[in-house]
């Protein structure tokens, strides 16, 4: 036997198994079925562990095992035990050595993806804890994983890194993932191979480089977070008059109220997402995205008739203690040693600062022009009411009702540069009648 290989003629496979293989491989050659969804292994490699995240679709696993997985609301129940003995059976790791890894299968779930035009489909996930032997590298080894593929060789295993905090990788998504490669059976021989990974080393700059981009990108793609912070700033140049917001008051006193402001939620959120973080404050997710929502809510309502003058500054702080929590999930869930996540607090925070300070550097001197312009209550309401808007709807979607307006504020993201641009055209337009209506009083 080919020592790289796992023959596929082993105890589980069942004719049944191989007929319904073969006829939907030859339906498949012919154009007449979809491609059938494969299974992900995505890793994450630690500085003394690797982490795997399996993804497996039912329908392949039901043609390897017959057990009745497609279909079955019981499914999990029925046959999450045996599944973490399957998978513990088929997934193995060997260091250069040759000396074998610790394998720990963790509980799997299930859940619906999307990885083919057939459309939605069911898979379980299961995470798994490998850890090598004293002395091995966790970037160099040989991975065997042949669960499904032994019994259906029309299938196939798409293996990737999704983390590895020493070259700067700290997918999200899985659209940055690294690829290792794909496993397939040898069509001829039934042969499943295994997959040699040696990954670089890589250095505490890259990996500080990589979370700082990672900052950058979260603040980018976080709407809810600049939104409260914009929300917030639209009445920081003008004047309280009784109960409602007056004329503008200068540009010095503007000014000091943006970095007062942008400054006070700064250390609100920078404090809870070193809490967090290390763990020292743990608060569900739930509730604390609910409470982001709320926080838009206010501002909002602060931008349309003020309701807190003057105590801006509490009001950012205090929510940007809510914020920081919901930053500190990103960085707890990557599981770094304590030099790699002093580095990475450093590194997270100053792209979050970075990203707002730019947000703030091209949409606050066109505001400032604005407030000196008759069309600034318009455009100040205007911002104010759809961001209500837009809280309701995320509050409503956070509290478990789904409704239209979750998913348009969802979209305001994409809409950002249009935003900035309308901004600029409104300040520019209302300077220039400004300062014709000032000729013609002359």
């Amino acid at each position: 036997m080919n020592p790289q290989a796992v023959s596929s003629s082993g105890r589980g496979t069942r004719p049944l198994t191989w007929v319904l293989a073969l006829v939907l491989s030859l339906l498949a050659g012919r154009g007449l079925a979809h491609p059938m969804p494969t299974t992900t292994v995505q890793l994450d490699l630690h500085s003394t562990y690797v982490s795997a995240d399996l993804a497996v679709p039912l329908n392949e696993l039901q043609l390897a095992t017959g057990w009745k997985l497609v279909n079955n609301p019981q499914a999990l129940t029925q046959y999450g035990q045996a599944l973490r003995t399957y998978l513990r059976a088929h997934l193995a790791l060997t260091a250069s050595s040759g000396a074998a890894w610790t394998v720990e299968i963790g509980e799997p779930s299930v859940l619906e993806a999307q990885q083919t035009a057939a459309g939605l489909y069911q898979e379980f996930r299961v995470s798994a804890r490998l850890t090598p032997p004293a002395g091995a590298s966790v970037r160099d080894f040989t991975l065997r994983y042949d669960a499904i593929v032994r019994e259906v060789r029309t299938h196939s295993i798409l293996v990737s890194v999704r983390r590895d905090w020493e070259r700067g990788l700290n997918s999200e998504s899985g659209n940055e993932n690294v690829e290792l490669g794909v496993i397939r059976a040898d069509p001829r021989t039934g042969l499943v191979p295994f997959l040699p990974v040696n990954q670089e080393r890589g250095s505490a700059w890259q990996g500080f480089v990589g979370i700082f981009t990672l900052g950058l990108h979260h603040i980018a793609e976080g709407t809810d977070h600049l939104l409260f912070l914009l929300t917030l700033l639209l009445p920081a140049p003008l004047l309280v008059s009784g109960r409602r917001w007056a004329g503008f008051g200068g540009t010095r006193r503007s000014l000091l109220n943006i970095v007062k402001i942008t400054t006070a939620f700064t250390v609100g959120h920078s404090l809870t997402l070193l809490l967090g973080t290390l763990r020292t404050v743990q608060v569900p997710d739930a509730p604390i995205e609910a409470l982001i929502a709320v926080s838009i809510l206010v501002s909002a309502i602060h931008a349309l008739r003020p309701i807190f003058p003057g105590r801006e500054l509490i009001i950012a702080g205090s929510f940007g203690l809510i914020h920081g929590l919901a930053f500190s999930s990103t960085l707890a869930e990557l599981n770094l040693s304590a030099g790699q996540m002093a580095l990475s607090l450093l590194g997270f925070n100053l792209g979050i600062e970075a990203m707002q300070l730019l947000v703030i550097a091209v949409t606050m001197p066109w505001l400032l022009l604005l407030a000196r312009t008759p069309l600034y209550p318009w455009v100040r309401i205007l911002a104010a009411s759809l961001a209500v808007l837009a809280a309701l709807g995320w509050l409503g979607d956070r509290v478990g009702w789904k409704n239209p307006l979750s998913t348009l504020a969802d979209g305001l993201g994409t809409a950002g540069p249009w935003a900035l641009l309308a901004l600029a055209l409104s300040a520019m337009l209302g300077f220039v009648l400004t300062r014709r209506q000032g000729l013609h009083r002359v």
